[in-house]
């Protein structure tokens, strides 16, 4: 069946069913629990019917049981040769309800026979000594369904003789009667369901006022992300109000990055664009080729400056946001990453003097990480060294295996950092008291930052020869 089929058919269906569909919460609480409702009602009427046509199907075997010793006994007293007077006869095929249910009758003789009734109304199989109690038994005729009586005398003309007798009646009295018993109990148990309806919607919908105070005190605020907190709220609705607590907070963890990032912007900028206007000014009162020259060589080099800062800026922004996104997370082998990274940044360290090298193991050393986030944390360590161990230096790239992580080093022989200092690095803007050469202060803290989201931690020391040393550990898989 199609889709468009299941509309014309059963639109409401379809609209409760799809997950597309719009309902009110309402809505959607009465039609689940009217529906379970609707089946109880069918189920408890088959059930009825059931329960009816067993009690009938007792009260007519009673019935057919008195009608059989009736027979037996009129027998008995009136005609012992087995002939049945009218009066009798009129009695068994009588129906004082006017439904024409029919009702048949036999009396057997063991050895002459039918004596009278009807000739197809065989007693059951095995009933040929004298009983008591009249025998029930299910027995068709025809086309016909009937249930049967059958009970045993002696026959007193003829010792030695047995009369069976039987009694039997159509089914269709007991069908009726158990119709009857349902019909009078579907209004009761249709009212009782009602009323069972009415009070479940009264409770869904003064259950769900309870969550008007919620929504007033959240109709209250307008930039306040605090938590909502689990007071004065249902325990149905705690998982909700706790997951708009996790997004209210990581909206303040958004917000928190976006102002630092801005305060970060203004203060850092703030010195280079001061510079820009200085040399312009100068550049415009001194017009000589030489002045211009040296201020355009000044603005140059603050528009790197600013240049850099903002990169770096939007690098720790990135940095700092909660957790890297899943799917950029890829199983690396820094044991190749690694290598091919440094090479890149040769032809950078030879022109800053410095001989930059790799010195790590050739088999596979497996992390999951972000290559892009790796990459810049590398960048930044290698863009430190160069800028601060100073033309003449060495700088190593170093890759071992350290128990369950993998430890990457980077390490140089310049003047290095005192050791006072040394538990401050990583932090935003610091820089090292005396230090003459230019940065930002963010290079550390980017290196920081990406370790955690990597679940690594980061490590300043001297260098075995001197100098300075980072280390970088990532838990290994």
């Amino acid at each position: 069946m199609t889709r468009r089929r299941m509309l014309q058919l059963q639109p409401w269906l379809y609209r409760l069913l799809l997950p597309e569909s719009r309902h009110s919460l309402r809505q959607r609480l009465l039609i689940i629990l009217l529906v379970p409702l609707m089946l109880l009602l069918v189920f408890n009427s088959l059930i009825t019917y059931a329960g009816a046509l067993i009690y009938s199907n007792r009260v007519h075997d009673d019935s057919l049981t008195s009608d059989a010793l009736t027979l037996q006994q009129m027998l008995a007293t009136q005609d012992p040769d087995g002939r049945i007077s009218p009066q009798a006869r009129f009695l068994l095929e009588y129906d004082p309800g006017g439904h024409n249910y029919y009702s048949y009758f036999s009396v057997r003789s063991a050895r002459h026979g039918l004596l009278a009734g009807n000739n197809t109304l065989q007693p059951p199989a095995g009933l040929g000594r004298l009983s008591d109690a009249p025998r029930l038994y299910d027995v068709h005729l025809g086309h016909r369904s009937l249930r049967a009586a059958s009970v045993t005398m002696p026959n007193t003309r003829d010792p030695g003789d047995i009369l069976t007798v039987t009694v039997a009646e159509t089914l269709r009295d007991r069908h009726l009667v158990a119709r009857q018993i349902l019909l009078l109990s579907i209004p009761a148990q249709a009212v009782l369901i009602l009323a069972v309806f009415l009070l479940v919607w009264f409770g869904v919908r003064t259950g769900l006022r309870q969550l008007d105070p919620l929504s007033a005190r959240l109709a209250l605020r307008e930039h306040d992300l605090s938590p909502i907190g689990e007071t004065g709220v249902p325990v149905e609705i705690l998982p909700l109000t706790r997951t708009i607590d996790e997004l209210f907070a990581r909206l303040r963890n958004m917000l928190a990055l976006q102002e630092r990032f801005i305060a970060d912007a203004a203060h850092q900028l703030r010195t280079p664009l001061a510079g820009l206007r200085v040399h312009a000014e100068r550049a415009q009162a001194h017009p000589d080729p030489a002045t211009v020259s040296d201020s355009l060589q000044h603005i140059r080099q603050l528009i790197e400056r600013a240049n850099r800062t903002s990169s770096q800026l939007l690098a720790l922004t990135r940095a700092q946001s909660t957790e890297p996104d899943a799917a950029a997370s890829t199983r690396l082998d820094l044991a190749e990453l690694i290598p091919d990274l440094v090479r890149r940044r040769v032809h950078e360290a030879l022109a800053a003097g410095i001989d930059l090298g790799y010195d790590g193991p050739a088999e596979p050393q497996w992390i999951e990480a972000d290559s892009h986030t790796l990459q810049e944390l590398l960048d930044n360590l290698i863009d430190n060294g160069l800028r601060y161990a100073g033309r003449g230096a060495s700088m190593t790239i170093t890759l071992a295996r350290e128990d369950a992580n993998i430890c990457l080093g980077v390490e140089d022989n310049g003047p290095g950092v005192p050791d006072e200092w040394l538990a401050r690095l990583g932090e935003r803007f610091f820089r090292v008291p005396g230090c003459k050469a230019e940065g930002s202060g963010l290079g550390l803290a980017i290196v920081q930052r990406i370790a955690e989201r990597h679940h690594g931690s980061v490590r300043y020391r001297s260098g075995d020869a001197g100098g300075f040393r980072v280390e970088v550990r990532f838990p290994a898989t």
